[in-house]
């Protein structure tokens, strides 16, 4: 009983900090899905191919790589950072490398240089892989660790409401009002970055001063430790497949709706659908929080029938009835996937990721809207892949979670990869063909949450 009551009072504890850290997890959410804008504004504006515009996510989530690179050279010569400076503190810098490379933004619309486009954007990135690697195992350690993939879910939700949001703020902003006539297709960024600039400014001021509680925070000791760890191993090439995977797709849709054969939409009308694809993940997310969770039965299956119909509620209200009964066979195999899942983080990698990959094989092989939606659905599956795989991936580390976490926030680096590939194949055959890479992708997260997850776990569990 006393464990019991001390238990209660850790939750209560923790629940303060972790909505802090939600705000953190929408905010960057919401700026990572302006690249999805601006490859098509940069395509256009500086006459670029698909693979040149894809360089966007080369240089943001490359970014990804060298910083968590960096992180873990660190904290092999001298001991894990994380340790000692904080989580709190991590976050801090993290927003502030973040704030500058959104102020480069200025400058380069001015210089109107593609290159330096890049270089800020590859500061930005920086930024991003500090907040990843503080942010994503904080979330896991604020409570137990069984149910840390329902809170990283959870918390990933409030990403994915950026990702949703982002996409709609983003097309009006850039592709209508700051597209000034006779204005270069590169000014139009100018202001919404500065923007960015001045919100993770007050945002890492707000942080600075704002009470997290310091728990398990690393080790300060050099060496490899999480690389011996054989199922860390392979979900860093879960991680990598993932997110580039996702990326590959979310950048493509806006080109990939724009060709007559599929929609033929302009710019401006399929950002609105990148948002839909964004908007499943946010549903997803919210789904799995609940399903991963330790609630109630008969109030999770209450949940989990509630979150999908409110989310078609809302999305035809706002979409309109027409466009949203499209959506609605998504959102049915989406719940019956959660009930085969049973509340297992592993069987619903699985599951999940294997439905992607049926989707997109349908999209390469069809056409017209049966393939528009296909693309747009996959967003709804590819929803608790980076959650269920971090925490499947970290679980069982103990001391060593923050130096697990760069190796797998370095992992992000396939989102540096798999676009311009696919933007490769995409050039030397076509758009449609260019998402068997993101196909392969999900092959192997579903490999992961099958069987991968399990490798070495006996043998290197941590005492």
């Amino acid at each position: 009983m006393p464990n019991d009551r001390a238990k209660s009072i850790n939750e209560q504890t923790y629940r303060g900090p972790f909505a802090v850290m939600t705000v953190l997890f929408f905010m960057w959410g919401f700026m990572t899905v302006f690249n999805d804008i601006l490859i098509p504004r940069f395509k256009d504006a500086f006459t670029l191919d698909y693979f040149h515009a894809m360089l966007v996510q080369f240089a943001f989530f490359g970014a990804y790589f060298i910083g968590s690179l960096l992180y873990f050279a660190i904290s092999v010569l001298i001991g894990d950072p994380i340790a000692r400076l904080g989580y709190k503190n991590g976050v801090v810098i993290g927003l502030l490398i973040s704030a500058v490379g959104s102020a480069l933004f200025w400058p380069a619309a001015v210089a109107l240089s593609y290159p330096l486009f890049l270089a800020a954007l590859f500061v930005v990135g920086l930024g991003f892989a500090m907040l990843q690697i503080a942010a994503n195992p904080y979330v896991t350690i604020l409570g137990s660790e069984r149910t840390a993939s329902s809170r990283l879910n959870l918390a990933q939700a409030f990403n994915s409401l950026g990702t949703t949001l982002g996409p709609l703020v983003g097309g009006y902003l850039i592709f209508r009002y700051f597209a000034r006539t006779g204005a270069h297709g590169a000014d139009s960024v100018k202001v919404p970055y500065l923007a960015f600039c001045i919100v993770f400014t007050t945002l890492a001021a707000i942080f600075f001063f704002v009470h997290l509680p310091h728990i398990g925070e690393g080790k300060i000791e050099p060496g490899f430790a999480a690389l011996k760890f054989p199922h860390v191993d392979l979900g860093i090439i879960a991680i990598f497949m993932y997110v580039g995977g996702e990326v590959a797709v979310g950048s493509s849709i806006i080109n990939f709706l724009g060709q007559p054969k599929i929609a033929g939409f302009t710019q401006l009308e399929a950002s609105g659908y990148v948002s839909l694809f964004w908007g499943g993940m946010l549903i997803g997310r919210f789904m799995g929080a609940v399903e991963l969770s330790e609630i109630a039965p008969g109030v999770k299956r209450l949940l989990l029938s509630a979150i999908p119909l409110a989310a078609f509620l809302v999305l035809g209200a706002i979409r309109g009835w027409a466009v949203v009964k499209m959506y609605l066979p998504f959102l049915a195999l989406c719940w019956m996937l959660f009930q085969f899942g049973k509340s297992l983080a592993a069987r619903t990698l699985m599951s999940f990721s294997l439905t992607v990959v049926a989707l997109l094989a349908t999209a390469i092989f069809t056409g017209g809207r049966l393939a528009m939606w296909c693309v747009i659905g996959a967003g709804l599956f590819t929803s608790i892949g980076w959650s269920n795989t971090f925490s499947l991936a970290i679980e069982g580390l103990g001391i060593y979670k923050s130096q697990a976490s760069s190796l797998l926030v370095m992992a992000i680096l396939g989102g540096a990869i798999l676009p311009p590939l696919q933007g490769y194949v995409a050039d030397c055959w076509n758009l449609q063909i260019s998402y068997v890479v993101p196909l392969i992708a999900y092959a192997y997260v579903a490999f992961y949450g099958w069987k991968g997850h399990e490798i070495g776990r006996r043998v290197s569990a941590v005492g």
